[in-house]
Order: C-alpha cells, then sequence, then structure tokens
C-alpha cells in the first residue's frame, strides 16, 4: 500500500463533506460465492441498491477491509465495478481476509489507497492494520507514524481516523481477543492530539456508537452476515445488512446513521460456529 500523503481536491472550508462507509463484503471469486448462506455479491447489492434508494450522494466512499472473503482479484474488480455507480472518489484497505497485493494490482495507480484524504476541513487517515495469515489487528510503526504526522501537520484539519479491526473493547469475548492488539499505542496518539473527531471501523460485523474522551466511536454492519453483540463465543444474528452515512460538518461535529437494507430476504446459517 502507499504510505505517502495525497490530497483531494479540495471541497470549500465550509462545506458539508458527505461519507458513505461500506465494510466486510466478503466478495469471492465466484459470482455465487456465499457466507452462511448469504449470497455476498446478492447482499451488497442489496445495500447499494439501499443506498440508491435513500438518495444518498456521497462525496467520497470508505471501504473499510474484508472487501474480499477469498482475496482475490475478481472480487476486487466486482467491487471496483459497483463503486463507479456513485461517481465521486473512494478509500479502499485491507481487513485481515484481504490480500494487500491482489488488492493494489486491481487499483493500479488510482488514489483508493492514499493513506491520507484532505477534503474542506477535514482529512481522512486510513491505517492499515492487517497482519499477514492473522485475524487479530496490529499497526505497524509506518502506520503509526503517518497518523501521528498527520495530525501533527495539520492541527487545523477535523479528522477522522478508520481502520479495519476494533480499537476498543466491545464487550463481545470472541472478537475482543481479535481486535488491535496494540491499541494502547494506537489511543495515545490519538490521545495527544486535539483535532481527532472520530474513529471508524469494520470488522465486528455489528454497529457501534459510543464515545471516549469527546471521541466518536463508530463501528458499521457488514454488507452481508452480522455478528451478534455482546456474546462470548462465535454467533450470529438474524438482521439485515447495512451501511453507514456521516456528515462531517465544518465545525468538526459528525452527523450520523446506520441504515439497514430490510427488503433483503435472506437466510442465514444461525447454527454455525465459525467461518
Amino acid at each position: 500500500m502507499q504510505s505517502d500523503n495525497r490530497s483531494t481536491p479540495s471541497a470549500g472550508s465550509s462545506q458539508t463533506i458527505d461519507i458513505l462507509h461500506i465494510t466486510d463484503c466478503h466478495l469471492t471469486k465466484e459470482a455465487g460465492g456465499d457466507l452462511l448462506g448469504i449470497n455476498t455479491r446478492d447482499s451488497l447489492n442489496a445495500v447499494l441498491h439501499k443506498i440508491k434508494e435513500d438518495g444518498i450522494k456521497p462525496d467520497h466512499i470508505l471501504a473499510t477491509g474484508d472487501l474480499a472473503q477469498d482475496a482475490s482479484q475478481e472480487a476486487y474488480h466486482y467491487f471496483k465495478t459497483r463503486l463507479e455507480d456513485f461517481h465521486c472518489p473512494a478509500s479502499w484497505f485491507a481487513g485481515n481476509h484481504d490480500s494487500r497485493e491482489a488488492m493494489a494490482a486491481v487499483i493500479g495507480s488510482g488514489a483508493e489507497l492514499n493513506k491520507v484524504v484532505r477534503i474542506g476541513s477535514w482529512q481522512l487517515v486510513l491505517l492499515d492494520s492487517l497482519v499477514a495469515g492473522k485475524v487479530h489487528g496490529w499497526l505497524e510503526d509506518t502506520e503509526l507514524n503517518i497518523l501521528e504526522n498527520a495530525l501533527a501537520e495539520r492541527p487545523d484539519l477535523h479528522t477522522l481516523v478508520c481502520l479495519h479491526h476494533h480499537p476498543v473493547a466491545i464487550n463481545c469475548a470472541w472478537l475482543d481477543k481479535i481486535g488491535l492488539h496494540n491499541r494502547d499505542a494506537f489511543l495515545d496518539i490519538i490521545d495527544r492530539h486535539d483535532n481527532v473527531r472520530g474513529l471508524l471501523w469494520g470488522h465486528i460485523h455489528q454497529q457501534v456508537d459510543d464515545v471516549r474522551k469527546g471521541v466518536m466511536l463508530m463501528a458499521t454492519p457488514s454488507t452481508c452476515i452480522q455478528f451478534m453483540p455482546n456474546s462470548d463465543k462465535f454467533a450470529v444474528e438474524d438482521i439485515a445488512p447495512g451501511y453507514r452515512w456521516l456528515k462531517l460538518q465544518a465545525d468538526g461535529g459528525i452527523e450520523t446513521q446506520v441504515v439497514r437494507a430490510e427488503n433483503y430476504h435472506f437466510k442465514v446459517d444461525m447454527k454455525s460456529s465459525g467461518y
């Protein structure tokens, strides 16, 4: 992945920036690929249809990992094609099921893998927490340095920090074991800079909306299966996939909501003990 800071053309600093967050699509090489009984292309398309139906017109799309289940280039090609309907920039990064190399091969010289995106009075800092061959997350020093430098270089910009693995405990024992393992180092940087307004992640296939030391904490449902909150062991929940929209205000405020594709009919394997 690229590790340099790039900027998108600036929106006016007085403008609200509309962000679409989608995550954990778990697409496969095959069109018929499924996860615990749910065809992941169908479920992604149901969510994208709901977004269009809701009239969401994002300025920027954030796709925060596990975009593919099998790390295939075909899955990333499909995802890239589906996002083209929105006619706006997008940012991608890897989750534990992804391949950095396959993702980069599909994106090529595009801006989707840039680590810092500056729009108007905001910057988006996009961190790669993938540990090859492992399920848990870890931010290497290079990623922590990107975060530190972006926050220090532009203290005048409100900042949304995005990663795949959850950086705080969520009272879900099996998931907390496979979250961000060096969260203390990450949160130390967050706590030392007062321009961070929100943290955004995927991985946990469930919604979180909370606040820590004045910083909003946000996790977004998967576009396929959903994990049961507050569970000690692996468990899925029979609720619809979804997305999150965020309105980043010029004064640093964040308006946000999770929306689910309630009209999507599916049958998930509730007896599964893992995937």
